[in-house]
């Protein structure tokens, strides 16, 4: 598998025999397997928090360096909802919280996706991270997040001043269009909660989010956008 002792003492969450590698000049801390796994992708995927601070102690260390599909450490932190994991490696100054993977996904945003609400606020936390990039189809942590009906993030990501409420994917499809689609009231709700949102913006066939509720059934969003638009039909 192309691991190394140190990547194998890694994954397994050896600290004693991590420290005694690390003590080695010829070491290096940052050798790959056969995947692009490197021991501190290895021990962050694994929640073993020990190791992760023992590898960032060196300054040789790169902790953005990414493994199979462009994933960084910090990404596989955030996915497996390591939380520990994700705030040692942010305190880091160069860990990049932006770095996506090849899909254009980052942290921020597969964190909304799947609503890690608590490593959604820990990368908040850090002064540069960009809470309205998007992914390849254009899809913000807001979107997606409102896409999937996950208020408590909607809720944390719109008490930001600098997140964009109407920014809309290559479909011209926005947070709001998102969540009526699917249904999710909560998430409407909190949207035309917030100033500035347009709740009769359409997509690039003309279909508003009341449209996109309508087609679908969904009769408490209905009931919601009905008094502040009206429908947009199409048969695009």
């Amino acid at each position: 598998m192309g691991n190394t002792p140190l990547g194998w003492a890694a994954v397994n969450g050896h600290e004693g025999v991590v420290k005694i590698l690390l003590g080695r000049d010829d070491i290096d801390p940052n050798k790959p397997d056969e995947d692009g796994q490197t021991p501190l992708l290895l021990a962050a995927r694994n929640r073993h928090e020990g190791v992760v601070k023992m590898l960032l102690g060196r300054d040789d260390i790169d902790p953005n360096k990414p493994g199979e599909s462009g994933r960084t450490p910090l990404w596989w932190a955030t996915c497996n909802g390591h939380e520990g994991v994700v705030k040692i490696l942010l305190d880091r100054d160069n860990t990049n919280p932006n770095k996506p993977s090849q899909n254009g996904q980052t942290p921020l945003l597969l964190a909304a996706y799947i609503g890690r609400e608590g490593v959604v606020e820990l990368l908040l936390g850090r002064g540069d991270v960009d809470p309205d990039k998007p992914d390849r189809a254009g899809q913000t942590p807001l979107s997606l997040a409102a896409r999937n009906g996950e208020e408590a993030v909607v809720n944390i990501l719109l008490g930001r001043g600098d997140v964009n409420p109407n920014k809309t994917d290559i479909y011209d499809r926005t947070p709001l269009w998102r969540a009526a689609y699917r249904g999710h009231e909560g998430v409407v709700k909190l949207l035309l909660g917030r100033d500035g949102v347009n709740p009769s913006k359409p997509n690039i066939y003309g279909q508003t989010p009341l449209w996109a509720a309508t087609e679908n059934g969904r009769t408490g969003v209905i009931a919601l956008l009905q008094p502040l638009t009206s429908a947009t039909c199409s048969t695009g």
